[in-house]
């Protein structure tokens, strides 16, 4: 399956499929009983998803939207799980892709927890890089959406990218 930028692949409290990301990127918004819509998570090519769900089936936490063309595999929840019961390798498996989202979730703190606002704001740069390149940060995501990933004030988000463009002019 394909999603195009800004599709939703599963909305949240539904419930339904596994999916495995083969390509593009996907962003998780939690959306709050006010209608308050937050960036809680991104996701990257080979993670199977949602991942409060590798174990047991439990409803959707988020509505997943793709961040840009992404393909997308289907993994049936009834067959998925019989397979998981049949093979206890896929039990390994899944310990290790939950402990790299867990490393992928530290450096999310890392860059929380870095004092200078322009520094959160370059390692997720340097960190998006990774999977967007050449595309840039805002080409993917909102200034607001910045701000939830990284502890910042959408204003705050938009003063720093001025004053990186301003510094790259300059140079």
């Amino acid at each position: 399956m394909i999603l195009h930028k800004g599709e939703t692949l599963f909305r949240q409290g539904e419930s339904g499929p596994l999916f495995h990301l083969k390509s593009g990127l996907l962003k998780i918004m939690r959306i709050h009983k006010d209608g308050t819509a937050i960036l809680v998570n991104i996701i990257t090519p080979d993670e199977v998803i949602p991942h409060h769900s590798l174990i047991s089936p439990h409803p959707y936490y988020g509505t997943a939207i793709a961040l840009m063309t992404s393909e997308i595999e289907i993994l049936p929840a009834a067959e998925y799980y019989q397979q998981l019961e049949r093979d206890p390798h896929k039990c390994r498996h899944i310990a290790l892709v939950l402990q790299e989202k867990l490393r992928m979730m530290q450096q999310r703190i890392d860059q929380l927890s870095e004092v200078a606002p322009a520094e959160k704001l370059r390692k997720l740069q340097a960190w998006f890089q990774t999977y967007i390149a050449p595309a840039t940060l805002t080409e993917v995501l909102t200034q607001d959406e910045i701000g939830q990933f990284i502890g910042l004030r959408r204003e705050t988000v938009n003063r720093l990218l001025r004053a990186q463009k301003a510094a790259s002019d300059t140079r």
